[in-house]
């Protein structure tokens, strides 16, 4: 009997061990880093060092990279390793040897002002949830528009498009499809609409993000230029993408409607119930709701307002700003949504107490997205101050020297696609790719901006689709549509906007 119980006992752990190597998990976004970081900093014994000649704009000259001897010792280079994080927050760049360190004397290198510009908003959008009024908003417009489901799905879309290019809208829409999945039910649609409307709408949005700050503001700061730039033609691909995605899903809800066979992911047990139920009583929109919307409106067009650079827009690269032109960057940004926070709270009738509360918890809950942009930081430092960032951009000059501006840009967004995947969140792919991209737009003549713009687009696209987010796992485990079903039904609208934003990236860095 013992022996049989200990072979019973042996052969169930080697079953539990077998089922654990099956479910193989990918590393998350820090890990992924935490392993870049030690294969750069050991990439960096072996690659030659050098430097270009900058010029007065601070950026390399084409042609002038020349070998550099480097004195570090290797004690130096383990002090490298083990400050990369501390660096890659509050690292500054000598103004007289260029090495970045915490006790230089000379310009910030770091990433503090992304990171607490990332904490700020992450409390601003969550004392915005909190409140409960963005959550009833979109209900209302739901019940007001309840008959006519193509208008439902059109609105509802366009709206968390314009939280994907506003402000990376993401894990803040897992809480809509308690009231997205049983309207959709009602209207006659599947589960599959009612996960497309939220993934789709939200996701195009960021793919075509204008001055989603997690994604266009990182790689803007990493590339040393204005998040405003290249906003018109950003704007420009927001205005055709999202059209193509809201067509797609009504296209797909009139389908199903018509011939509920036809259902990419089929009836759960209890939809005809919630379908009779549809979204169930909806509160009334308050005043103080009304205030919260009309405030987390305004204070995104302000933000917007203060980041274009209206005169060189208007008046070439070279025009002086306007008077009334604020310039504003990420320093100023993150003390407007602080105190927004504070106002939104306040009219939200949070208390002190829950005010407080949910200061706490929205910086605590966006603190993995600062470390990931850290983290990355702190590569590109590495890099630097082994002087081998300059022999990587050198590798690369000659490919790009005599590429036409349009190849080129159809060349960054391709690259951009497997590291995506390698890197599903946003900041952080920015982080780590934008420093060694932007300067080599300058060697093939395309803009710094364009080379954003095919970054982030190659990114939203991977990140509809992406099995490592979850934002997509977690959405479609809410909707109960599995991730087999997801890409059987989306693949044809991945194939779609490869091929517009291939063209956009493309034209844009001809013209651009």
């Amino acid at each position: 009997m013992a022996a049989s119980k200990t072979t019973s006992d042996i052969r169930s752990s080697d079953s539990r061990a077998s089922e654990r190597r099956r479910k193989f998990s990918f590393p998350s976004a820090l890990t992924v880093l935490f392993f870049v970081t030690i294969v750069v900093w050991l990439l960096a014994f072996a690659i030659p060092t050098g430097a270009y000649q900058v010029g007065d704009d601070g950026r390399p000259i084409p042609g002038s990279y020349e070998s550099v001897d480097t004195d570090l010792s290797f004690w130096d280079r383990v002090m490298q390793l083990f400050m990369a994080p501390v660096n890659g927050l509050y690292g500054i760049k000598s103004a007289e040897t260029g090495v970045i360190g915490p006790y230089e004397a000379g310009e910030l290198f770091g990433a503090a002002g992304v990171f607490f510009f990332v904490l700020a908003i992450g409390i601003f959008i969550t004392m915005a949830m909190r409140t409960g009024a963005i959550d009833n908003g979109v209900a209302h417009v739901a019940q007001r528009f309840g008959k006519r489901g193509a208008l439902v799905i059109a609105i509802l879309m366009v709206l968390f498009s314009i939280g994907g290019t506003t402000e990376g809208m993401a894990e803040e829409t897992l809480g809509f499809y308690a009231l997205v999945i049983p309207l959709m039910l009602s209207l006659g649609y599947d589960r599959m609409t009612a996960a497309a409307t939220i993934l789709i709408g939200a996701g195009i949005g960021v793919l075509a993000s204008t001055v989603n700050p997690f994604a266009t503001g990182v790689a803007s700061d990493a590339a040393a230029v204005s998040i405003g730039d290249g906003i018109g033609f950003r704007f420009l691909m927001y205005v055709v993408l999202v059209p193509v995605g809201v067509l797609f899903v009504i296209r797909y809800a009139r389908k199903v409607k018509a011939d509920p066979a036809s259902s990419r992911s089929g009836r759960a047990e209890g939809d005809e119930e919630i379908a009779r139920a549809g979204i169930g009583e909806i509160q009334p929109l308050t005043g103080k709701h009304k205030a919260v919307l009309a405030i987390v409106a305004i204070t995104f067009a302000f933000m917007i307002f203060s980041l274009v650079p209206w005169a060189q827009v208007i008046g070439g690269p070279d025009a002086e700003s306007y008077a009334w032109q604020l310039d504003w960057y990420f320093p100023e940004l993150a003390a407007l949504f602080l105190l927004m926070s504070l106002v939104v709270g306040l009219i939200g009738g949070l208390g002190e107490k829950g005010l407080t509360d949910t200061l706490v918890r929205g910086a605590g809950d966006f603190i993995g997205v600062g470390l990931v942009i850290v983290l990355a930081r702190g590569v590109t430092v590495i890099m630097n101050n082994s002087q081998i960032t300059d022999t990587v951009l050198n590798s690369m000059e000659s490919l790009v020297a005599d590429t036409s501006s349009w190849l080129f840009g159809g060349l960054m967004f391709l690259v951009n696609i497997p590291l995506a995947f390698l890197v599903p969140s946003t900041s952080g792919h920015a982080a780590l790719a934008i420093p060694i991209l932007a300067p080599l737009g300058d060697f093939g003549g395309v803009s710094r901006a364009m080379v954003i713009t095919a970054y982030q687009s190659a990114s939203g696209l991977v990140n509809l689709i992406t099995p490592t987010s979850a934002v997509v796992m977690g959405g479609l485990a809410l909707a109960k549509v599995r991730y087999d079903q997801w890409l059987r039904f989306i693949w044809p609208l991945l194939g779609i906007l490869f091929v517009l934003t291939l063209l956009f990236i493309s034209v844009g860095a001809a013209v651009s």
